[in-house]
């Protein structure tokens, strides 16, 4: 238990680094959203720096680098190429209003130091299973590998089945219902909740492995019931084509359409 917390410790001096020059980045910008962008490659940085510090260069480390860069890649590019060009997001507007004369010292509490403590729980299973070396693959690897590929499968073609929607204006004031988003209302949340606990079944062949539940566990309750599937479906539900939508599909995982 002594090295796990030698690695948290670890991981935790390279994320709140990260987060102080983000912020420092965001001042200079005025721009808050880049700690959108930055919450993917947060992860990378985290689980690259425990494994570095501790020498576990394992194949299970390598594995677990390799899970995490794909996934934090492809979410960090993805949202700063939607964001491009748009200036500050609407939420960090209304908060740079709001704040005031406290707006930089909230910044950095309220928004960059927040999601690195909320980034290390989350990270659990990569900062545990970083602490010794996993050189020798077992079942769980394998299972847990191939969780990951199901919900990176989700993710990444729900995203992609979506964008091309929005960008047809044929499409204009119309619900998606269409590939995966007809078995579901959010393949893309179910995709992300699914590679965590995949990257956790892998992480049950480290030493305590069983303590990084908390990551997936805690991902899975945000995007469920907090601030994933609420949040973005509250936006929504004024739309009666939505109403219908929603009575027919599952709000989370993939089933056959009702009706």
């Amino acid at each position: 238990m002594g090295e796990i917390l030698n690695s948290y410790s670890i991981a935790a001096i390279f994320v709140f680094g990260y987060m102080t020059v983000l912020f420092l980045l965001a001042v200079f910008l005025k721009d808050n959203s880049i700690a959108d962008v930055a919450w993917g490659p947060g992860f990378i940085i985290a689980a690259a720096a425990v494994m570095i510090v501790q020498e576990t260069f394992g194949v299970r480390n390598f594995l677990l680098q390799a899970l995490v860069t794909i996934w934090g890649l492809r979410l960090g590019v993805r949202i700063f190429l939607r964001n491009h060009g748009r200036g500050e997001d609407w939420r960090y507007k209304k908060w740079r209003e709001e704040w005031g004369s406290l707006f930089y010292l909230r910044s950095y509490l309220q928004v960059f130091a927040l999601q690195g403590a909320i980034l290390l729980v989350n990270a659990a299973p990569l900062v545990i299973a970083n602490t010794a070396p996993g050189d020798i693959l077992v079942w769980t690897d394998y299972a847990g590998l191939a969780v990951w590929c199901t919900g990176f499968f989700f993710e990444s073609v729900g995203d992609y089945q979506l964008d091309r929607f929005i960008k047809d204006p044929a499409n204009k004031g119309t619900i998606m219902d269409r590939g995966l988003w007809r078995y579901t209302r959010h393949p893309n949340y179910f995709g992300e909740v699914t590679m965590w606990w995949g990257i956790f079944i892998i992480g049950l062949g480290a030493p305590f492995g069983y303590l990084g539940i908390v990551g997936p566990v805690i991902i899975t309750l945000m995007i469920v019931f907090v601030s994933g599937i609420p949040m973005t479906e509250r936006a929504m539900d004024h739309d009666p084509a939505f109403q219908a939508y929603k009575k027919r599909t599952s709000a989370f995982i993939p089933l056959p359409p009702r009706g």
